[in-house]
């Protein structure tokens, strides 16, 4: 056998041996391995600068591994029982008829969902909405009928309008006009958001609703999808604002189906903030009358949020401590 025939049986051994080997190995062996980004947990968003405070109250338990669900009630009723918070629980501002009435919501991360509105004489309702969330078969209770739910499982019954408050109605009675101040009367919400150890999302969400309401009236922060929304796959957010205008679209389940669809959560905050500008528009509305909030976080404890106009503010307390925030807004 000559020299080149040896040559020519080699190169085509060496050939057929590499046709031989798996295209997804040859694949693989090029592809850098993914890098993994650690998960931003535990972690905790709330509206407004009382948010501050019920961050800390939620850390205590988050910070011992915790579950969220626990953490967030617990967060949101420190802010319901103190009387200086004129617009959620003890000390809010009441309807026009003089009575303070009170809306909460609680979602966990199995899709458990607890809801009171139009409650009356209870300081706390976010846990008379966990009660209902855990001891009836039912998703919502409302007036008299979540009065008597409540002090059936023995919430004290109170009086909840406080001198401060009273003073505010009546001279409000003097002139007897509805006009919101953006800002002031429409931060009437603590919402709460946040991502156990465990990796696991729950969410809160308590208001004493507009001042000097009719009474009756009902905004988003007791409708679950409206106020508040958690899905323990995607991620979670609350709203804080003109009620009306997030109930329009459903404002936090928008935001969370937003992340689904692969938004981060400052993105979907934006998104959905951006649709409420323009049905309002769309409606003839005064945009510079209307504030609308959201926060929002995703399973990795990335958070968002952003809000009509200047003025609004949420509190994060994750492992670089806890801090006051300000959003990107839509009126410039």
């Amino acid at each position: 056998m000559n020299n080149n025939r040896r040559s020519f049986i080699k190169k085509l051994g060496i050939a057929t041996a590499a046709l031989a080997v798996n295209p997804l190995d040859l694949m693989a062996a090029e592809l850098p391995e993914p890098k993994m980004t650690a998960v931003n947990k535990p972690i905790v968003l709330s509206t407004w600068n009382f948010g501050l405070k019920a961050n800390e109250e939620a850390w205590t338990i988050l910070g011992k591994g915790g579950k969220a669900l626990d953490a967030v009630e617990k967060g949101v009723r420190l802010v319901e029982l103190d009387p200086k918070e004129r617009s959620v629980g003890y000390g809010g501002r009441p309807d026009r008829d003089g009575r303070v009435t009170l809306d909460a919501c609680i979602m966990d991360e199995n899709y458990n969902i607890g809801s009171v509105a139009c409650l009356e004489h209870v300081k706390n309702p976010i846990s008379v909405a966990r009660a209902v969330m855990e001891k009836t078969p039912h998703v919502m209770l409302v007036g008299d009928g979540a009065l008597q739910f409540a002090l059936s499982q023995g919430f004290k019954k109170e009086n909840l309008l406080t001198p401060e408050s009273e003073k505010e109605w009546k001279e409000w009675l003097k002139t007897s006009q509805y006009k919101p101040i953006a800002n002031i009367e429409n931060h009437d919400t603590i919402g709460m958001i946040a991502l156990d150890a465990q990796g696991n999302l729950s969410g809160a969400c308590t208001t004493s609703g507009m001042a000097f309401k009719m009474h009756g009236r009902v905004g988003d922060s007791p409708i679950i999808g409206a106020g508040l929304f958690v899905d323990n796959e995607v991620g979670a957010a609350t709203a804080t604002g003109h009620g009306e205008e997030v109930i329009r679209t459903v404002g936090t389940h928008l935001v969370v189906e937003l992340m689904r669809q692969g938004r981060n959560p400052q993105e979907a905050c934006k998104e959905a903030v951006d649709r409420i500008v323009k049905i309002a528009q769309r409606r003839n509305k005064n945009l510079k009358d209307i504030q609308v909030g959201f926060i929002a976080i995703n399973k990795q404890g990335e958070y968002g949020s952003y809000c009509i106009q200047d003025g609004f503010n949420f509190a994060v307390y994750d492992q670089k401590g806890n801090r006051l925030e300000k959003p990107e807004f839509a009126l410039k």
